[in-house]
């Protein structure tokens, strides 16, 4: 049936143009009801020599390391639960075992054994042979059991996660099998275990894993994925997009944590804990938890399940048959213990604090406790403000709450799209649902686009799409960590789970704890351009597990079928079905695009920024970007020497897409002068991308609530050392993009609307701020006053724009400043700089002309330890110079060893000093107390 399958594919592919257009060209289809015909089947044979890019210097391939299979261990995770962790070893059908690294994919494992190089340095990803994806490999390990753990009734295995396919044997015998990245495998092997045991995994490959195109500048960026997409749940972006080249392993493997449970018989289920809050009153909640008990065994038992919450303990005897589960629902009707005052809410970053509860479970039959569960979550609601064409009333505006019609959230018809201008469309209500259901709401402007609200607020959904956290799917804790700092740090809201390339517990747990709203994906890309999944079924098996794994972390915000598009008529009556009755308590939104929401894009530069105000700051956008090159020092990681400048191959192997990007090189040159070199280039580039960067958000803000509700990047977050979108490096480096979002992002922040000069504050924060004075002053870069003016205002209101005043900009030639600024009395709560011409020419060359101005560090002091260990570090910079130091960043070192720290989290930077000027930075950072500081910018000595 597979091969068939293929086959017919092929035939219906080959009879489409094979020059498709970019699918992030694509205008929104006029007859929307139509299902478009997938266009994109990717390579049918690779590249010529001569299309590929190429490195001035060899491949320097590693060492192999020596072979020492460390010893495996059962590591503890609950009472009755441990990791298999260690002993771990693959091989492919050669026979030659290699230590393997599990969680982690084949590719990760002959890297760190040094078979394979780097493949995020130059171009070795071109080295590294395709067919890793076109065969079978297998893992094995063995572990001990004690006779304790063997006495017990039941002995489960356990597989988080695993790519593509695998049959699992113990001791030789086969247990079953696991289909997709994204569902759990679960084995009893209770007659199979003995005190030593052997576990074997044979790893299949995707069916389609298609043919990767290597982006160089004679190919150009090719096409966006292919045959991959037809497998369904994986991670379709490994074929290669264009953020991230051909992954040779497409990224199989166990990639996930291997557990072994044990238990009495008697198994707790999938917990689900929901919590009902009556807005808009937030002082109280009623919890509800549903799980199941399952009995394994022969006879009928007596069970008793227990619940401890915040220093509450419920019990619930129960009755479980044999052979067969019980579905249990405790609610605060029957256990006044689930019934919360004062609870500590969970609230997305810069609301109001993250703060996650545990639940403890367990269930007990005479004999003692069988199992145990813990769950985390926080106590927060999800409604949604949307517009819908309803019998009586088209575009009426609602407030979807889908907890309180949980078991009926399943109440709009996808199907029908009705076109509301500007590319956007509206959905309608399925045949028969009363609309009495409905809590139909007063237009205020925002129709008819998306609000998402936490809580009852309304939340400014802004921040970035992940499109997979690492190229070969480390997962780590440790890896994954400082990016979703860095997007706190930020201020970010939201992140999006792009095609659902980071659909793992760390990921979710990481945007619980840091305050990411989630838009997530399931794993379809582009209607009309990517494949359809050949096996609906295997997709459905994986949502919904996916779903009932992760349905409690707090962050996940919105189910989402695919990327640009609708799911196919089938999923997506499946999908909303599955979603009523597993989750009920998020909207289900049917398309990243044109559905109560913009059209996605742009994502070229703009040579002039004020077109975000102009054409594209309208509701909600899931995805716009602009390039953004790291820095000089980042660049310097990933490639070497010869290839680092001019512009080479490796560049453009490495996101620096032609044509598309040439108007962002090309305004280095005609803004700041031409490039002398790779650390010019870059200064230059920074330049940009903190104008470009700050400008999104800036063009949001300037329409906060009176037509636009958020705006995420394409992309927040690189997957590999790229050139392209990204708001940091993937070596943690912050760059001009991370600066120019940060200062957009800040919760109380001050702008020039670049379209009008409109000097108003951005306020996201829950709390009105009184006695404010606004300020914007133009001086030159030798520090004189061309002209200021400001105002007081009376009140601020929390999670609102309030406009000030319209600037006057002064007859002035040359370079100068435009700062605007906000001041509580005498302390100046935000500042903000804008570098303008006064003939409105576009050109700062005069600035390489400008004296080097000199920066000194002072009165250095250690503030204490954040949250999740952070150092903090405050300290005074000052500019002792008679000339403006323009774009000024800081690099925290380690004095030690010369080496720059990082992930380091500065409250400024690409920031200008005025001659004498001083200002008060800090610093967060993990590592040495012996830190020193460096000085870039453009003009720095």
């Amino acid at each position: 049936m597979v091969r068939k399958a293929i086959l017919f594919t092929a035939v219906i592919m080959s009879t489409l143009a094979l020059n498709a257009q970019n699918p992030r060209r694509q205008q929104a289809s006029k007859d929307i009801h139509r299902q478009a015909v997938p266009s994109n089947f990717g390579l049918r044979r690779p590249q010529e020599a001569s299309q590929l890019p190429y490195s001035k210097v060899d491949v320097v391939w590693p060492e192999r390391t020596p072979k020492r299979t460390p010893a495996p261990a059962l590591k503890p995770v609950l009472d009755n639960k441990w990791e298999l962790q260690g002993g771990w070893e693959l091989s492919d059908e050669t026979g030659e075992w290699y230590d393997a690294t599990v969680p982690g994919t084949v590719l990760t494992t002959l890297v760190q054994q040094g078979v394979y190089p780097d493949p995020y340095f130059g171009v070795n990803n071109l080295v590294i042979p395709d067919d890793l994806c076109r065969k079978d490999w297998w893992y094995r390990t063995e572990f001990s059991l004690s006779a304790e753990q063997l006495a017990k009734e039941s002995i489960e295995l356990l597989f988080d996660g695993i790519n593509y396919r695998a049959d699992v044997m113990l001791n030789g015998v086969r247990l079953g099998d696991i289909k997709g990245a994204f569902v759990r495998g679960k084995f009893q092997i209770k007659e199979l275990a003995a005190e030593n045991n052997l576990l074997t995994v044979h790893i299949y490959p995707p069916y389609n894993p298609g043919i990767p195109h290597e982006e160089s500048s004679v190919a150009g960026q090719g096409p966006n994925g292919g045959q991959l997409c037809l497998d369904g749940p994986t991670f379709i972006s490994s074929e290669g997009w264009d953020w991230v080249p051909g992954v040779r392993d497409r990224n199989i493997g166990i990639w996930q944590p291997v557990y072994v449970k044990v238990s009495d018989g008697i198994t707790i289920g999938d917990t689900q804990v929901v919590t009902d809050l009556p807005l808009p009153d937030v002082s109280s909640a009623d919890v509800i938890v549903e799980t199941s008990i399952k009995n394994v065994l022969r006879d009928d038992k007596d069970v008793v399940l227990k619940v401890c919450l915040d220093g509450k303990t419920i019990e619930k005897p129960v009755s479980v048959p044999a052979m067969s589960s019980v579905r249990i629902t405790l609610t605060s009707k029957d256990y006044p213990q689930l019934h919360m005052t004062e609870p500590r809410l969970w609230w997305p970053n810069g609301y109001g604090g993250q703060h996650l509860y545990t639940m403890d479970l367990s269930c007990a039959t005479a004999e003692g406790v069988s199992d145990v569960q813990k769950v985390s979550f926080g106590v927060r609601e999800l409604s949604y403000e949307l517009t819908v064409d309803t019998p009586s009333k088209k575009g009426a505006r609602i407030e979807f709450n889908p907890t309180a019609l949980r078991g009926n959230t399943d109440i709009f018809n996808n199907r029908y799209q009705r076109a509301a201008g500007d590319g956007v469309s509206v959905p309608g209500l399925r045949d028969g649902v009363d609309e009495s259901v409905l809590d139909f709401i007063e237009s205020d402007g925002m129709e008819p686009y998306l609000v998402i609200k936490v809580n009852g607020v309304r939340i400014f959904c802004k921040g970035g799409n992940w499109g997979m956290d690492d190229m070969m799917k480390c997962t780590t804790r440790e890896h994954i960590e400082p990016y979703l700092k860095l997007h706190k740090e930020a201020g970010f809201t939201m992140v999006r789970n792009w095609t659902g390339e980071s659909t793992e517990e760390m990921f979710y747990q990481l945007c619980d704890e840091y305050g990411m709203l989630v838009w997530n994906d399931f794993w379809l890309s582009t209607e009309g351009y990517n494949l359809d999944v050949n096996d609906e079924i295997l997709f459905m098996e994986n949502a919904t597990d996916a779903v009932r794994r992760f349905r409690n972390h707090p962050s996940i915000a919105v189910w989402c079928p695919r990327n640009e598009g609708f799911a196919t008529e089938s999923l997506e009556k499946d999908i909303t079905a599955m979603l009523c009755a597993e989750d009920g308590t998020r909207h289900y939104h049917p398309n990243s695009r044109y559905c109560d929401l913009r059209p996605s894009g742009p994502w070229h530069y703009f040579a002039d920024a004020s077109e975000y105000y102009t054409r594209q700051a309208k509701g909600f956008n899931t995805e716009l970007g602009s390039p953004s090159v790291p820095t000089a020092r980042s660049i310097r990681k990933f490639m070497a020497l010869e290839d680092q400048w001019p512009i080479s191959e490796v560049w453009r192997y490495h996101d620096l897409h032609n044509p598309s990007t040439n108007g962002y090189v090309a305004a280095v040159s005609e803004l700041y002068g031409e490039a002398t070199g790779l650390d010019d280039f870059c200064k230059k580039a920074q330049m940009i991308n903190y104008d470009s960067y700050r400008a999104m958000f800036e063009a949001w803000n300037s329409r906060l609530w009176h037509n636009t509700s958020g705006v995420l990047l394409w992309m927040s977050h690189p997957a590999w050392p790229s050139m392209e979108w990204q708001s940091y490096s993937w070596d943690y480096e912050t760059n001009g993009s991370w600066f120019g979002s940060r200062k957009a992002c800040e919760p109380l922040h001050v702008q020039m609307n670049l379209d009008d000069m409109q000097i108003c504050i951005v306020n996201t924060t829950t709390t009105d701020f009184k006695g404010l004075r606004a300020m914007v002053s133009f001086l030159t870069l030798d520090g004189k006053l061309l002209d200021s003016k400001s105002a007081k205002v009376a009140v601020v209101p929390a999670n609102a724009l309030t406009e000030v005043f319209k600037a006057t900009l002064p007859e002035y030639d040359g370079l100068y400043i435009a700062r605007v600024a906000l001041f509580d009395g005498s302390r100046m709560l935000s500042v903000n700089d804008y570098l303008r011409k006064g003939d409105g020419v576009k050109d700062f060359t005069s600035l390489n002309s400008l004296g080097k101005a000199a920066l000194a560090i002072s009165s250095v002091k250690k503030t204490g330890i954040d949250t999740d260990g952070c150092k903090t570090v405050s300290f005074n910079i000052v500019n002792r110079s008679e000339i403006a130091a323009v774009s000024v960043k800081l690099d925290l070192i380690d004095r030690d060893s010369g080496v720059q720290i990082l992930p380091a989290y500065f409250s400024e930077g690409y920031f200008n000093l005025l001659p004498g000027e001083k200002r008060r930075l800090s610093v967060k950072y993990n590592g040495t107390d012996n830190i020193g500081f460096e000085f870039e910018g453009y003009n720095i000595k």
